[in-house]
């Protein structure tokens, strides 16, 4: 997979020769002069300003990176972020409604018998190897005072486990719970990580030492988002120094690209893959490649489904999953007025009527993933005004802006939703002390860092044990009365009858039955 990906990029001429041991070639007059119109024409000139100055491996380095971008593209992308062009529907007053009730269900009170029908027919997919997981693992954990990738942040869970390692043992545990169900032996849920570039090798190399987190390596791929160039506010693409572009990664709805250029998808027809669960790596208690989900899509038929989080209040700033001029969509909560994030469900007068906070933890038909070039040109890219570090093309000079310079384009996953007609989308509420703890701030925030993380798996592990039976004691602080449970012992809170009678001094980590 990695060969091939290799391949990939080098067509793209996005590879580094000197990677390879290969002394770097500048490209040919002819080579040059060819990118040079092209960026000359689209008006993007001023990025070959200090080329004769560059080293020969600096001037094979920027044109391949030069080259592997549409200097039009980028101009019609920019004009479409900046100036969106609104359409007759857009340009009336958006028309907000819950999602039909034929299109969700609820964790929180579907009939147990529902629930058990959608997990038995998940394990059955996943028995048939027809499952695949997509994790988005772009970030690095800047905000938590960390440089790694985000996944490979330890929380400070008794176990010392971090997210990926936590993450990969939920696949493991969903395939044993497969193979037991089905009386297969070596099923496998592949798992395609997608990175970003400053994360990619960091990743490869956490999963290198840590063996996989005992999966098969050959059903472990890494690859890698797309980038696009940074903007000035004047639309001229920026270098970041003389010898290279400003780029960022293109948002998490690179993803569709990301599956096309990474040969993911064709990997997941040869596997034949029919189901994919997609989620990010900061949330904790993600239940990856979840049977009940799995099985509650394909049951509906849809093409994408989507889990949700029941709102806490009206002002949550968070997005919400409705429909929006009958189509499926995200609206933010700073798009919306306080009489609609404050209306109540007339069904349920006690409820939010727009309440399905979005948790991005999406499921996909293979089938939808196959006619990605179908649609994927019409995804919009989203302005974000940063503070870019860029060489002054006058004065050769690196500057360092103290206000925002040039913007940032990116696309987000859920972009695709209206694209998609009511009847091929669904959504599943799920609680969120079982599913959802985002891990997004500095430990000491008291909100979404990792002292909230590692506090809602143990409360979590704490319910597992008293759910069946069991007693834990603490003499410790509040915080540290809970149980670690891994997840190698139980996905989701099942097969721990041997606790029944047990008594568990918190704080503890259960990582076996014994």
């Amino acid at each position: 997979m990695a060969t091939t990906f290799n391949n990939l990029l080098d067509k793209l001429h996005l590879t580094s020769k000197e990677d390879e041991g290969i002394p770097a070639q500048e490209p040919t007059q002819d080579e040059l002069n060819q990118l040079k119109d092209k960026y000359t024409k689209a008006k993007q000139d001023q990025v070959f300003a200090f080329y004769d100055e560059l080293s020969t491996p600096e001037k094979a380095g920027l044109f391949e990176r030069l080259r592997s971008f549409d200097p039009d593209y980028i101009n019609l992308i920019t004009e479409k972020a900046l100036h969106p062009p609104k359409s007759s529907e857009e340009s009336k007053a958006a028309k907000l409604e819950p999602l039909p009730d034929a299109a969700t269900a609820s964790m929180l009170d579907s009939k147990d018998e529902d629930i058990q029908s959608w997990y038995t027919s998940g394990l059955e997919l996943v028995s048939k190897g027809q499952v695949a997981v997509v994790l988005m693992a772009g970030g690095q954990g800047t905000r938590l005072g960390s440089s790694d990738p985000k996944g490979c942040f330890n929380i400070g869970l008794p176990s010392q486990k971090s997210l990926f390692q936590i993450q990969a043992e939920r696949i493991w545990k969903v395939q044993q719970l497969a193979e037991k169900e089905s009386g297969k032996k070596d099923i496998a849920i592949p798992w395609y990580v997608m990175t970003s570039g400053p994360t990619r090798r960091p990743t490869e190399r956490f999963f290198e030492e840590h063996n996989h987190f005992g999966l098969n390596k050959d059903n472990v791929s890494i690859f890698e988002q797309g980038v696009l160039p940074c903007i000035s506010n004047e639309g001229k693409i920026l270098l970041e120094s003389k010898a290279k572009v400003a780029v960022a990664p293109d948002g998490n709805g690179g993803i569709y690209q990301a599956l096309l250029t990474s040969n993911v998808r064709t990997d997941m027809r040869k596997r034949g893959i029919q189901h994919i669960h997609a989620y990010c790596v900061d949330n904790c208690l993600v239940k990856v490649a979840d049977p009940v989900f799995i099985g509650f899509a394909a049951s509906k038929d849809v093409d994408v489904a989507t889990k949700v989080v029941r709102k806490r209040n009206a002002k949550e700033p968070v997005g919400l999953i409705l429909q929006k001029n009958s189509k499926p969509d995200v609206v933010e909560y700073s798009e919306i007025d306080d009489a609609t994030a404050e209306a109540k469900d007339s069904k349920h007068p006690d409820l939010l009527k727009f309440r399905a906070a979005n948790i991005v933890n999406h499921y996909y038909s293979f089938r939808f993933l196959e006619t990605i070039e179908d649609w994927v040109h019409k995804l919009p890219h989203h302005v974000a005004r940063k503070k870019i570090p860029y060489v002054d093309i006058e004065k050769g000079e690196t500057i360092k802006p103290d206000k925002p310079n040039g913007i940032k384009l990116e696309q987000f996953v859920f972009d695709v939703f209206p694209l998609l007609s009511l009847d091929k989308f669904a959504c599943m509420e799920v609680r969120r002390d079982e599913e959802f703890s985002p891990l997004k701030n500095a430990r000491g925030k008291g909100e979404d860092d990792p002292d909230t993380s590692k506090q809602d798996i143990l409360n979590q592990g704490r319910r597992w044990v008293e759910n069946v039976g069991g007693i834990v004691e603490s003499e410790c602080a509040p915080e540290e009365t809970g149980v670690e449970i891994s997840p190698l012992v139980s996905y989701g809170g099942e097969g721990l009858e041997f606790l029944q009678t047990r008594t568990i001094k918190a704080p503890a980590v259960i990582e076996k039955e014994d």
